[in-house]
């Protein structure tokens, strides 16, 4: 049974003794888990501080440039640079599909290889570059594998698509002039549930137009 003098104004809580002056919100332990707004009203000068980075256990420290700036972020060693991508720096872009390496949803650069980052620790970035989709366009300008995307009508949810540009801007950096079938095989780690492939095929070939050799002098 839940103790009457702690259902108030509140539905299982009351801030009853905050408010009396006491400065501190004493909460059943069975109710602990109720009671999150209640305790965040606490007092900050009665909270526990947070310890230093350097006493808590298992936090990495690492430095990894994101779209051309440097960041440098506490992370677990078990945290994966998808989750650090998006809920840490707030690079939402990047999207999460699957969680086993096999939609391709969440592909971004890794110092210019097309990785993905749902299988890749945070850690493993430490001093490496990252690109997402939200750094490939320059100066306002999208990128031709952007701009390809969108005349060629390669997509049609956009779920995948941010993957499928990043890693088709790999396949285009290392074969500027790829067939058919070397499209295909590039993107056979990336999958969309709506187009078919067709499009976007064509809007590789496109942008491999647009796109000027990385070999070029």
């Amino acid at each position: 049974m839940i103790d009457k003098k702690w259902v108030a104004a509140g539905r299982f809580a009351s801030l009853a003794p905050l408010r009396a002056g006491s400065g501190r919100l004493t909460v059943p332990p069975r109710l602990g888990m109720f009671c999150t707004a209640a305790a965040a009203a606490v007092p900050r000068s009665h909270r526990t501080p947070l310890a230093p980075r350097e006493e808590r256990i298992g936090m990495t420290q690492i430095t990894v440039t994101v779209n051309g700036t440097t960041e440098r972020r506490d992370v677990e060693p078990r945290m994966l640079l998808v989750h650090l991508l998006r809920d840490d720096l707030r690079l939402t872009g990047t999207h999460v599909g699957c969680d086993t390496s096999q939609c391709g949803a969440c592909t971004v650069l890794l110092d210019g290889a097309a990785v993905k980052s749902c299988t890749v620790l945070a850690v493993q970035a430490d001093g490496a570059a990252v690109t997402t989709i939200e750094g490939v366009a320059t100066e306002g300008q999208y990128h031709p594998m952007q701009t390809a995307f969108w005349e060629q009508h390669g997509l049609q949810c956009g779920f995948c698509t941010p993957g499928m540009i990043m890693a088709s801007i790999e396949l285009l950096n290392h074969n500027p002039n790829p067939s058919e079938a070397d499209i295909r095989h590039g993107l056979e780690g990336n999958i969309c549930r709506c187009t078919g492939y067709h499009n976007i095929v064509k809007a590789v070939s496109a942008a491999a137009m647009m796109m000027p050799s990385p070999h070029a002098s």
